[in-house]
């Protein structure tokens, strides 16, 4: 495991760019596994294809495109779930860049 230096992650995709696409990969499986498999994929290739990875402040951020929701257009989905399942996609995506990055018992 590469160790992490906040300063580094500025520049990420040239200094974290495998343990970005392994927290990404780890989170659209354990999504899959969880909720809407259609749903799922239409987020990842619809909203989170544009996201961008921060770190602020100890923590991971996800800045999602302007217009996220609007931006679906691959599934029907009411606007509740969609946040629902979004707001659990982005945790679950926080969860797995700490894990990645090994700064799941960090604080």
């Amino acid at each position: 495991m590469t160790e992490f230096d906040p300063e580094k992650f500025e520049d990420k995709y040239a200094n974290y760019f495998p343990e970005l696409q392994r927290a990404y990969k780890n989170a659209f499986e354990t999504m899959n596994d969880r909720y809407d498999s259609e749903l799922v994929h239409a987020i990842d290739q619809q909203i989170l294809n544009e996201s961008e990875p921060f770190y602020e402040n100890g923590e991971f951020r996800i800045e999602l495109p302007e217009n996220p929701t609007d931006r679906l257009t691959a599934v029907v989905v009411d606007d509740e779930k969609l946040s629902g399942v979004l707001e659990a996609y982005l945790e679950e995506l926080r969860r797995q860049h700490r894990r990645v990055f090994g700064l799941d018992d960090a604080e």
